[in-house]
C-alpha cells in the first residue's frame, strides 16, 4: 500500500500537476485542517444539544451556547470542508445547529441566539452570511433545502430596506439607526447567487440596487468601504474593515462574471489594491481571521477571473505565520488566552480554500 503511494506521488510530480513543494504545503495544511476540525468538535460542540460553545471558557460568560454569528463563519467552514472531502459531513451537524435558531416571527427568519432558550434580536448580515453558505452548498450538492432557506433569508432581507438616505438595508431588524456595508455587500452576494441559479430577473435588480447605493453612500475614495451611515442625519463611520472590503470585491467579481461588463472587474481590482495598500502592513492583516476570511473570499474570485497569485500568496504567508505564532500547544488558534469559535472556524475556512487552490 505504500509502495503505491509513493509510486501514485512520483506520478503526480511527473505530470507536473503539482511541484513537490505544493504537495508537502498542501498535506501540511490539510493536518491543519483536521487539528482545528478536531478541537472543534472535542472542545467548542455542546454533544447533548448539537449546539456550539462561545470559547473554550468552561463557564460560558453570557450564554450557555454561541451566539449565532460565529455560527456564520463555522457554516461557511464546514462547506469548505465537504468541497475537500465529499465522503465526510462536516455541513450537515452545523445546519442542525443553525436551525435552533429559528424564528417563527413573521418574515420568519434566523434570531441571533438559540430560539428554545430565549426571544432574541435578528440581524441582516447574520442571516445573509448563512444563506451564502447554503448556496455554496446548493450549488456543490444540488439539494433543495439549501436553496430554499437562502430564498427565505432573501424574503426577508428585502423587508429591512427602505428609501431612507437613498435606499439600502439597515443593519439590524427595529433598529433604524444605522444602515452599514456589512448588511449591504453580503445582500448583493446572496441576490447574485440567487440570480445565477435561478435566473429571475427580481434577484439580479435587487442585487445591482443595494450595489449602487452602497457605492454611493460607503464606498470611500480609494476603493474601500466605511462602516455605516447614520440614519437620519446621514453621517459616516469611516472606519475600514476587511470584510467589508471583500464582500464588495465578490460581488464585483461575480458581477464581472455576470454581466461581462469591464467596470466591475476594474472596480474589484481596485478594491483589492487599496485593500492591499491600508490593511497590510508589517507583512501581516489586521487581528480578525474571519473578516480576513471574507476578504480572502473576494480575492479568490478576482483570481479566478484575474489569475493575479498576489492575494492568494499573503493569505498563504499569513495562514503559515499564524500556525507558527498564534497557536497554543493544544493546536488552539488566536491570541487570547480563551480560544474563540470564530476564530477556529474562520481559520479552518482559509485552510481549506488554500488545500482547494492547491489542487
Amino acid at each position: 500500500m505504500l509502495g503505491r503511494k509513493i509510486i501514485f506521488t512520483f506520478l503526480v510530480f511527473m505530470a507536473g500537476a503539482v511541484t513537490p513543494a505544493a504537495f508537502a504545503q498542501r498535506s501540511v495544511f490539510e493536518q491543519h485542517v483536521s487539528d482545528i476540525n478536531k478541537n472543534i468538535n472535542l472542545l467548542l460542540k455542546d454533544p447533548k444539544t448539537g449546539l456550539y460553545f462561545e470559547t473554550t471558557d468552561s463557564i460560558q460568560k453570557e450564554n450557555p451556547h454561541s451566539w449565532l454569528w460565529p455560527l456564520c463563519a463555522l457554516v461557511q467552514a464546514a462547506n469548505e470542508m465537504d468541497v475537500l472531502y465529499p465522503k465526510q459531513e462536516h455541513l450537515k451537524p452545523v445546519v442542525k445547529a443553525i436551525d435552533q435558531y429559528y424564528s417563527e416571527k413573521v418574515p420568519v427568519a434566523y434570531q441571533d441566539y438559540v430560539t428554545a432558550e430565549r426571544l432574541s434580536s435578528r440581524f441582516y448580515d447574520d442571516n445573509q452570511w448563512v444563506a451564502i453558505a447554503y448556496l455554496d452548498a446548493y450549488n456543490r450538492t444540488k439539494e433543495k433545502h439549501y436553496l430554499k432557506k437562502a430564498i427565505m433569508v432573501y424574503e426577508y432581507m428585502i423587508t429591512g430596506m427602505d428609501d431612507k438616505v437613498g435606499g439600502g438595508l439597515y443593519w439590524k431588524e427595529g433598529d433604524f439607526s444605522t444602515k452599514n456595508t456589512c448588511s449591504n455587500a453580503p445582500a448583493v452576494l446572496v441576490a447574485l447567487q440567487l440570480y445565477k441559479v435561478t435566473e429571475e430577473k427580481k434577484y439580479l435588480e435587487t442585487a445591482i440596487a443595494v450595489y449602487d447605493w452602497t457605492n454611493k453612500k460607503l464606498r470611500s475614495p480609494e476603493g474601500l468601504f466605511y462602516d455605516n451611515v447614520k440614519i437620519p442625519g446621514g453621517e459616516i463611520d469611516r472606519k475600514f474593515y476587511t470584510y467589508n472590503a471583500g464582500a464588495m470585491l465578490q460581488a464585483n467579481a461575480l458581477l464581472y462574471t455576470i454581466t461581462n461588463h469591464k467596470k466591475y472587474l476594474q472596480e474589484a481590482q481596485q478594491i483589492a489594491k487599496a485593500s492591499k495598500s491600508y490593511f497590510f502592513k508589517d507583512n501581516r492583516l489586521p487581528g480578525h481571521y474571519w473578516f480576513n476570511a471574507v476578504l480572502f473570499r473576494g480575492c479568490i474570485e478576482l483570481y479566478k477571473i484575474d489569475r493575479n497569485k498576489d492575494w492568494i500568496d499573503i493569505f498563504r504567508n499569513e495562514a503559515q505565520r499564524i500556525w507558527t505564532e498564534e497557536r497554543d500547544e493544544s493546536n488552539l488558534i488566536g491570541k487570547n488566552k480563551q480560544k474563540s469559535l470564530i476564530d477556529q472556524a474562520a481559520m479552518m475556512e482559509i485552510y481549506a480554500r488554500l488545500i482547494s487552490l492547491e489542487k
